[in-house]
């Protein structure tokens, strides 16, 4: 199958969660024969972070705008067996129009649904998808599950709605040996953003001032100079996934705090739940419904409501930490990983291949 995709940005990791699921599904699309195509606007904030150059079994197509892009994407998408626009991808309107002119199964992917359906629901234009909505794709994709597929389906047209959830490449996230400079009692990775504030105040900050004795560790990008921080709160300025096993290795216990939207939608995993069990680090989250769709609470992965959940999760014994930590990694590599994902990418696309104009993919998929 040949896959042309157009997204937010494969070749940068800095300050986004889309680069690593992306080069996790097409690197386990390359194993399983298919070849990928992926399209990503040349922007000078991601080119200054690039930490991936070249996609194995496909290629990384950087474009300066779309007028540009457009002559070759036309040539991919004339013997392309599906498409794929994605949310935050820069030219996402434009990139539609001209994937509803092929032949190709058009499929759109939002990495970032809780985000679209909040913006839609508060009046406000959604940048990445036009005025028809999601009419015009034969699939829809949603990293987010539960209620988020009838409101896609209601709000934006789609006329079938379907999770492909985040998962983890065990290649790259796996257990390594502890590193000095990210040990912490307690380590966070995320980009800031004022709606995980109040989480991060109750679960990490106010930790940290009752416990001044342990050691605390922020990785990430865009903090302000107003954040509060103390002297036992260490911070790695961003990451790339290559050091993200050993800062996961490295910490006692790892805090995962979700995204308001993301949280009141529930049935939305965050990549870093994924990528911490594979690297076996204790994971302490925030709670929302549908966590148990992904790791058993209090047997796979510790949940948290305020600052005394937090504190009584982090003075759990050693042992018992390492044993909810290797259920939640056996977890991960049986249900969670991006080569799961990307066979569960293939079925879906195959199940939607129902239209006889179109090239046959499942006909394509039992000859490979």
């Amino acid at each position: 199958m040949k896959l042309v995709i157009f997204g937010l940005t494969i070749s940068s990791s800095w300050g986004n969660g889309h680069a690593t699921i992306w080069r996790g599904l097409c690197r386990a699309l390359a194993e399983r024969k298919h070849r990928i195509v992926f399209f990503e606007r040349d922007v000078p904030y991601y080119a200054l972070h690039r930490d991936f150059h070249e996609l194995p079994g496909g290629r990384l197509i950087l474009y300066s705008d779309w007028a540009e892009a457009v002559p070759e994407a036309s040539l991919h998408l004339s013997d392309a067996d599906a498409a794929v626009v994605t949310s935050y991808c820069p030219d996402g309107v434009a990139a539609a129009h001209l994937v509803a002119e092929s032949r190709a199964l058009k499929v759109f992917y939002d990495l970032d649904t809780p985000v679209t359906l909040e913006q839609l629901e508060s009046g406000r234009p959604v940048s990445y998808i036009g005025p028809d909505g999601l009419r015009t794709f034969d699939l829809v994709l949603s990293y987010t599950g539960g209620q988020a597929l009838a409101e896609l389906r209601h709000c934006l047209g789609a006329r079938r709605a379907v999770p492909l959830y985040g998962g983890v490449d065990p290649v790259l996230h796996r257990p390594v040996p502890m590193i000095e400079r990210y040990r912490a009692d307690l380590s966070y990775i995320g980009t800031y953003a004022e709606d995980r504030q109040g989480k991060l105040e109750a679960l990490f900050l106010e930790p940290a001032r009752r416990r001044p004795q342990w050691k605390f560790l922020i990785a990430g990008a865009k903090y302000p100079p107003t954040f509060q921080w103390l002297d036992n709160i260490f911070f790695v300025h961003h990451v790339a996934p290559p050091e993200h096993p050993a800062l996961y290795s490295s910490a006692r216990l790892t805090l995962n705090v979700t995204r308001q939207a993301m949280a009141r939608m529930g049935y939305c995993p965050s990549g870093r739940l994924f990528e911490a069990a594979a690297c076996g680090t204790p994971i302490l989250s925030d709670r929302w419904e549908g966590m148990e769709r992904f790791f058993e609470p209090n047997r796979e992965i510790l949940l948290a409501d305020d600052s005394e959940d937090a504190l009584e999760a982090m003075a759990l014994p050693a042992q018992e930490l390492r044993r909810i930590a290797q259920r939640a990694r056996e977890r991960a590599l049986e249900e969670h990983s991006l080569a799961r994902r990307a066979q569960e990418l293939e079925s879906l696309l195959c199940g939607a291949q129902n239209d006889p104009s179109k090239a046959s993919l499942s006909t394509w998929l039992a000859g490979s």
